[in-house]
């Protein structure tokens, strides 16, 4: 009977190859399948798997494409999770067809598409696979369903695929956005519904890509034939940009966007499309008639942000809040910042290197009435020490062999009415301190080579990873200066002591990484890594894990994480996991939804991991 199926669905395709005249248009899959037959030669007995490149084709195909990827993986995800428990593997390929990133879905499903190498690598090219959802719609460029023995290898007729082909800010053809389905009891009536959810992201992503790339421009929503279009323009309404579907309605041309058309030729926008940012404003065609409304988005340089009333701005110290997380340790510190307000009492912030001292500083001064005036900072450790008595106090014209023509201020002064941070302070030299100190009492700098002081008014915060009370009584440090910058000591915990690391090390991850997800393994690793160069490290490591990730997923062999103590950062995949969940439990109080949404996953799957390794939930 397989072979009966088989020959009879070859017949079927062969038969569409001379058409008889002046029958009824064909279907799209018939002329597709001549193609396949007339044009591209292909035998739709032909077994075996599609075109598959090695991992360094992959990532040569894939570089031109970074952004596109960055952008679409975000929708990639969420289509996976809304068709994970329909049997869907959904993909992102290149307009060459080849699969760039894959998402499958659990169980059986993905072991019947890796069976049959239907992931990331894999070529669904038409004109080597016959007609297919992806290979078909790229060739088109539209939209289209291919449900099971349409396909054209009969080998494929197990497979239903959806596809929405994906075009970038001018129109051109950048990919396509796929999902395959391999189950059979679903109807063409579940899987059309499918296309039309995949064609929506699909153009999530588009409107994604224009806006990016006209982000210095104001981008005019107009009504379209396929729902709605972009144009940008400038702020004479010269346009320079417009999608597919908005090009479609108003007829435009390359060169009449090259030419720089002014928009009120096509459409005809009321006077605040360039006064009422992210605002409807009417539309009318350039003969008066109505076109419907318009959501006119101003440039980003143009976007500046409104000052709140006074009783609806946010917390002052609402960067604090955020910084200190759900540490203890930070969150006294915090409350105690609040307690003196204003005052001017000098701050020494203690912490290891990469601990975010410079972070925590310009929160405090953010948080204060000094924050509309300037926040500068030196860093003592990186400063030669010849330089740093010029750099703080400043000199006048010729002081010294190479001095400026016209001297500087100093950054002391520069700071005057603001808040001056010094970094490694444990780091200045006994002759400055002395300098440092006089500044701190009197009010007032003395530049190199000035005749008279100049008063300033300064906040002073100041940073070290050193124990300053220890080199005071070792004579390495001006006790009278310990004590003066030693107003309020706050201590900034490093990373490994926060009792918070899994939510700071998530915070960071969506900031250096915002497009990739974190396997259970490579959680557990960074849980358990100590990270001696606490923020900033966590930092580097995850942006380039971001950069190396297959698929969109940080694995461990993703992140860089030198030996510590001796011991290689390691972790049991399985104990790994049971670490990360119980991490998030811990941190979300038990609320499972919560720990699903820091996790990333959907609430049932968070469910049927934590059942599989046996985790007890509270009451």
């Amino acid at each position: 009977m397989a072979n009966l199926a088989a020959s009879n669905h070859v017949a079927r395709v062969f038969s569409t190859a001379n058409p008889v005249a002046g029958v009824e248009a064909e279907s799209r899959i018939a002329t597709s399948w001549r193609r396949c037959l007339v044009n591209h030669k292909l035998d739709p007995g032909r077994r075996g798997p599609p075109q598959t490149l090695t991992e360094a084709e992959i990532r040569h195909v894939a570089e031109p494409m970074e952004e596109l990827i960055r952008v679409a993986i975000p929708e990639l995800e969420d289509l996976a999770r809304v068709l994970r428990d329909s049997g869907y593997c959904v993909n992102l390929a290149d307009p060459n067809a080849t699969m760039l990133v894959s998402r499958l879905p659990e169980g059986d499903y993905a072991r019947m598409f890796l069976e049959w190498k239907i992931y990331t690598g894999s070529n669904f090219a038409e004109t080597f696979e016959g007609t297919n959802g992806l290979g078909t719609a790229l060739a088109e460029q539209r939209p289209i369903l291919v449900h099971r023995d349409e396909h054209f290898r009969e080998q494929w007729s197990m497979f239903t695929c959806a596809v929405a082909p994906l075009f970038d800010h001018v129109g051109r053809i950048a990919g396509a956005v796929n999902i395959t389905s391999c189950r059979s009891d679903l109807g063409r009536g579940a899987h059309e519904l499918a296309l039309a959810v995949t064609t929506e992201a699909t153009r999530r992503i588009e409107t994604s890509i224009f806006r990016r790339h006209f982000r210095a421009s104001w981008i005019a929503t107009v009504p379209a034939s396929a729902g709605s279009g972009l144009i940008a323009y400038d702020d004479d309404r010269r346009i320079i940009g417009a999608c597919r579907h908005a090009r479609a309605t108003l007829g435009l041309t390359d060169a009449a966007i090259e030419a720089g058309i002014n928009l009120t030729q096509l459409i005809q926008l009321d006077d605040r499309a360039t006064s009422a940012p992210d605002g409807h404003v009417a539309l009318r065609r350039a003969d008066g008639s109505p076109m419907g409304h318009s959501h006119v988005a101003p440039p980003l340089r143009a976007r500046s942000p409104r000052r709140a009333p006074t009783a609806l701005r946010e917390d002052p110290f609402a960067g604090l809040h955020r910084l200190a997380g759900n540490d203890p340790v930070l969150i006294k510190g915090v409350k105690r910042l609040m307690t003196v307000g204003n005052l001017d009492l000098p701050i020494l912030l203690r912490g290891e290197t990469g601990a975010g001292k410079d972070v925590f500083a310009r929160a405090i001064h953010a948080a204060s009435n000094r924050a509309r005036n300037n926040y500068v900072a030196l860093n003592c450790a990186a400063m030669p020490e010849s330089l740093i008595d010029a750099e703080l106090f400043g000199y006048e014209a010729g002081a010294f062999t190479g001095a400026r023509r016209e001297g500087s201020k100093g950054l002391i002064v520069q700071a005057s009415g603001g808040t001056l941070f010094l970094d490694e302070i444990g780091d200045m030299p006994l002759a400055l301190q002395t300098r440092l100190l006089r500044v701190l009492e009197n009010r007032e700098v003395w530049p190199l080579g000035a005749l008279k002081p100049v008063p300033v008014d300064i906040r002073l915060i100041s940073a070290t990873h050193r124990d300053l009370g220890e080199m005071a009584e070792d004579g390495n440090f001006r006790a009278d200066l310990y004590y003066r910058l030693r107003g309020m000591e706050v201590r900034l915990p490093s990373l490994r002591e926060r009792a918070d690391k899994a939510e700071v090390l998530a915070q960071i991850a969506e900031e250096e990484a915002p497009s990739c997800s974190i396997s259970p393994a490579a959680w557990a690793m960074m849980l358990s890594y100590p990270f001696p160069g606490n923020m900033r490290q966590a930092r580097h490591v995850l942006r380039l894990a971001g950069c190396t990730a297959e698929g969109g997923v940080i694995a461990e062999t993703d992140l860089d994480l030198p030996p510590y103590g001796g011991r290689p950062a390691t972790a049991d995949p399985a104990a790994a996991e049971r670490a990360v969940i119980m991490n998030a439990l811990r941190a979300s109080g038990g609320r499972v939804t919560e720990a699903a949404k820091a996790l990333r996953l959907s609430r049932a799957t968070l469910y049927r991991r934590i059942k599989a390794l046996k985790i007890e939930l509270k009451d």
